[in-house]
């Protein structure tokens, strides 16, 4: 019998043969794969294959509808297995293999789901000919494969860090080529999503989740397949550095070697996609050893931000490129979709404008607020974080309960604080998701409906070529957004001010 508070013990179940239905979702999900790889094959993000295309050209493009029927079936046989065991798999090595098999065709498939893959190609491409890809755009750099490049991104110049650029770079120096280029950023992705993992089993055991849904919530789901596997996002890397900083911080808290390198491997994180940074509080929270006091959290904050900085300079003054590339995050959102939650927002209040003869420029003032908004929602979650363990301090048996809290209560807040970043983003893009995605993994403790649900939806919203299914439905799908958007404010604030009443008439009997 396990006490309570602590954590829960790891899945180990090796031994107990898979149900029915744990083999139909093993084998289902690997024929949605294989569909996929197929999709792919026939019209996915090949280099020559053609831009700017519409769901009806590809339709009408030879092989078109084996494309597309190939696409939606296997998108749905992978999202339906993923779903079928969200509450738990038979064992957790049931869960590795699995996901592995999945893998397993994507891996030999063309780029799915997204031309970015060619983007990082141009960059590295544009780096390693002494150009400095923060200044200069891909077209104006001169790279010999820009016409794969989607061209919204030709004139961008890299939204990404510079240890992500090092990586890209060293990808075009030893691919030999294009080809050999994409296969290598692919071999880079794999890595990082390795490196997540190795460290998923023990940050699932510091936060009392069972290990085989972990795994399986964070590893199994269509978007890691698709898009980190066979696209090659750079945020497998990023989710990489970024479990295995955590996983070093859960594991010794208060040991300053620890801390250090649990600082640099989250500056590696945040100099790869910089949306890394919004954990750090968080991981400062899970470093902290003993009673939780100001001092003890600038002592062992200090640690790791030291850490974290020193990665900072040091990839930076190693790039040659100082902080150029601080800036070069601002043209992450020159597109605009009604995928974002901000953007969905302007692009409404745009279309009110229109009827009446006016054109409000809704969108960047939504999503400036939706900025300014963020910034006070991580700062609340912190908060609320820290003043949850500190609440513990004095408790009776404190040790025992803040040692089983602490990686919990830091984690979740870091989970929620990827969330909100993700939905108050000026952009959304279906990889996005897979941020928030693996911790939640970590500390969803009851239900996971309400983020698997979404995770499969997003699965839903790219064609195997990188076709964007929000560029066809801006209106409906803006106005379907800011519907969505205002029912669930709703729904979070009636029960808070129910609450607040409540509080008020006990105040006063």
């Amino acid at each position: 019998m396990t006490a309570p508070g602590a954590p829960t013990p790891p899945d180990r179940s090796p031994d107990r043969p898979p149900s029915g239905l744990a083999l139909a979702v093993r084998y289902g999900g690997l024929a949605g794969a294989v569909l996929l790889a197929v999709a792919g094959y026939l019209g996915g993000a090949l280099p020559d294959s053609p831009l700017g295309a519409t769901p009806a050209s590809i339709w009408r493009a030879p092989g078109g509808p084996a494309t597309l029927i190939c696409w939606l079936v296997g998108t749905a046989l992978l999202v339906g297995a993923w779903w079928s065991l969200r509450a738990g798999t038979p064992s957790t090595r049931w869960a590795y293999v699995t996901a592995g098999l999945w893998a397993l065709p994507l891996l030999v498939a063309p780029p799915l789901g997204s031309r970015d893959v060619y983007s990082y190609a141009c960059q590295g491409w544009t780096y390693a000919h002494g150009v400095d890809p923060y200044t200069v755009g891909v077209a104006a750099a001169g790279c010999p494969w820009m016409d794969t490049v989607a061209p919204i991104w030709r004139d961008t110049p890299a939204p990404y860090g510079p240890v992500f650029v090092l990586l890209a770079a060293l990808a075009v120096a030893l691919g030999g080529g294009l080809t050999g280029t994409v296969v290598l950023l692919r071999v880079i992705a794999v890595a990082g999503l390795l490196l997540a993992a190795f460290c998923l089993p023990g940050l699932a055991r510091a936060t009392g989740v069972p290990t085989g849904r972990a795994v399986w919530l964070a590893l199994a789901g269509p978007l890691v397949g698709v898009h980190l596997v066979a696209g090659a996002h750079n945020d497998a890397v990023m989710l990489g550095l970024l479990l295995c900083g955590l996983l070093a911080v859960v594991r010794r808290p208060g040991r300053p070697s620890a801390l250090l390198l649990a600082g640099v491997l989250l500056g590696l994180a945040v100099t790869v996609k910089a949306s890394a940074v919004v954990v750090v509080p968080f991981a400062v929270l899970a470093g902290v050893h003993g009673r939780y006091t100001v001092r003890a959290l600038l002592r062992d904050g200090g640690w790791l931000a030291g850490g974290l900085f020193a990665a900072l300079l040091v990839a930076s003054a190693l790039s040659g490129l100082g902080f150029g590339w601080v800036g070069g995050l601002t043209h992450s959102g020159d597109s605009e979709q009604w995928t974002s939650p901000p953007t969905a927002v302007g692009l409404v209040v745009d279309y009110a404008g229109a009827l009446v003869g006016r054109d409000p420029q809704a969108v960047p003032v939504a999503r400036a607020v939706a900025l300014l908004l963020l910034a006070g929602v991580l700062v609340v979650l912190w908060w609320r974080a820290w003043q949850t363990l500190r609440g513990l301090n004095d408790v009776r048996q404190r040790v025992t309960r803040i040692e089983a809290a602490r990686p919990r209560v830091a984690l979740r807040g870091a989970a929620l604080a990827l969330v909100a970043t993700v939905v108050l983003s000026p952009v959304f893009h279906p990889w996005y998701a897979t941020w928030p995605l693996a911790l939640l993994a970590l500390t969803a403790t009851r239900t996971t409906w309400w983020f698997v649900v979404p995770a499969s939806v997003a699965a839903f919203l790219a064609l195997p070529d990188g076709t964007n299914l929000a560029r066809f439905t801006k209106a409906p799908g803006a106005l379907a957004m800011t519907a969505l958007l205002v029912v669930v404010v709703v729904l979070r604030v009636r029960p808070s001010a129910r609450a607040r009443r409540q509080d008020r008439a006990e105040t006063w009997m």
